[in-house]
C-alpha cells in the first residue's frame, strides 16, 4: 500500500466523518442560535438554558438520521476499507 492509497483511504474517512456529523453540528447551531436570540430578546441571561434544548434537537436528529449514517460508514467499508484490507 502506498503512501497515497494511504491518503486516500484518510481522506475519505475525514470527508465520510464530515458527513455524518453535518446534521447534529447544523442542528446545534440553529437551536443556539434560537435560544441566543430568545435569551437576548428576554433579558434572560441563564447560561444552562441552551444545554436541554439543544440536547433534544441533537438526539432527534441523531434518532432521524442515525440509518443514513449506518449506510454512510457501511458504503466506506464496502468501498474502501475491505478492498484496501483485500489487497485489490
Amino acid at each position: 500500500m502506498t503512501e497515497t492509497e494511504i491518503a486516500d483511504i484518510f481522506r475519505q474517512f475525514m470527508w465520510t466523518a464530515a458527513w455524518m456529523g453535518a446534521p447534529m453540528i447544523a442542528t446545534a447551531l440553529v437551536v443556539g442560535i434560537v435560544v441566543g436570540l430568545f435569551q437576548a430578546l428576554t433579558s434572560i441571561q441563564e447560561m444552562t438554558l441552551t444545554f436541554a434544548p439543544k440536547l433534544l434537537a441533537m438526539l432527534l436528529v441523531f434518532w432521524l438520521t442515525a440509518g443514513h449514517m449506518a449506510r454512510l460508514l457501511a458504503n466506506l467499508f464496502d468501498s474502501i476499507i475491505l478492498p484496501a484490507i483485500a489487497g485489490s
